[in-house]
């Protein structure tokens, strides 16, 4: 399949097949990288990375990927580029495409990395916005193809805020690789409805279900894979915790939903996690609100059922699969 040249915005600009394709090469360059096999498929190139929005594995599976590629890495933190500020999202992607092989942008609108891919030279890849996280999906997908040996027909359930990134990509994601999506949350935190009604086309030729559900009980039941984010993102006001919690709080992922599920159901969140104290912002919070955990138990996210450091590995292989099919 000849991807090269392609853009990676969002995910519902992928067919089943050609994502089915990229957790394949995933999977394949994970293998080689376990066995010491080298795989420098784009050698002599160079990738800049946009990061208006700081993050820890984005940077780093980017990072890592491209020099297993063979590839120079340029990292523009939210001081290093005068990207929209000093200079226009169309004259920043013109002059860094005439530099690098491939541009990496992460950040706040949609509208800016589809305008960086618009006037670029060279694919652009999506490191998460608002509305869309697309490489976090082929992670999540490769994580769960390798725990139950495909995906079509998992039942698979994410708890929270299902407004955003997470909750659109995952939707889409699942419409299009045929698992039973069911967003578990007040009606208020469910998914844009022009979108829901897209992916139920999807859905239809895919065979997957979409459900939207207000009680965890009925949500959880027999799921293969309950998945939770965080409640209030970076970038939001403090004033939006209350608010966050007091509508949450029923929905936070315990042992009791995970025993309500089915018997080799695992728990997955994209990280960061507030499971704990250990965080400034956890704890912070924690103490405010009396509250030990946010969106997980520390119970669950340390018990044998979670697999979210799988997961976040799964970031890197996955990155390098894009990043070597389209570059």
């Amino acid at each position: 399949m000849n991807l090269k040249g392609r853009d990676f915005l969002k995910i519902l600009d992928f067919s089943s097949e050609e994502i089915e394709y990229l957790i394949d090469l995933a999977a394949e360059l994970k293998a080689k990288k376990k066995n010491g096999v080298p795989h420098k498929m784009c050698e002599g190139k160079n990738v800049a990375l946009i990061f208006e929005k700081t993050s820890t594995r984005t940077r780093c599976s980017f990072e890592v990927a491209a020099r297993d590629l063979g590839m120079g890495v340029t990292y523009l933190d939210p001081s290093g580029s005068q990207i929209g500020k000093k200079e226009s999202i169309a004259d920043t992607a013109r002059v860094l495409c005439g530099m690098f092989d491939g541009i990496e942008y992460r950040g706040f609108e949609q509208e800016k990395v589809e305008e960086l891919a618009k006037y670029s030279c060279v694919p652009v890849f999506n490191g998460l916005t608002n509305e869309s996280h697309p490489t976090q999906i082929l992670a999540d997908f490769l994580t769960i193809k390798e725990q139950f040996g495909h995906l079509k027909g998992i039942n698979f359930v994410y708890m929270g805020d299902a407004r955003y990134n997470m909750g659109n990509s995952l939707m889409v994601g699942c419409a299009k690789m045929g698992l039973n999506f069911t967003a578990c949350a007040p009606e208020k935190y469910f998914p844009d409805k022009e979108l829901i009604e897209e992916c139920k086309k999807i859905a239809k030729k895919s065979g997957a279900t979409l459900k939207f559900e207000t009680d965890p009980m009925a949500a959880t039941k027999n799921a293969d894979v309950i998945y939770t984010d965080v409640w209030v993102s970076m970038g939001e006001p403090i004033e939006v915790w209350k608010e966050r919690i007091d509508d949450l709080a029923p929905y936070e992922v315990n042992s009791q939903l995970m025993k309500n599920a089915s018997d080799n159901a695992v728990f997955m969140h994209c990280l960061p996690a507030y499971h704990d104290f250990k965080t400034e912002v956890g704890k912070e919070m924690g103490e405010k609100f009396g509250r030990k955990s946010m969106e997980v138990t520390d119970e669950v996210f340390e018990s044998e059922q979670s697999v979210v450091f799988k997961e976040a590995e799964n970031r890197m292989h996955t990155i390098k699969a894009v990043m070597a099919a389209m570059m």
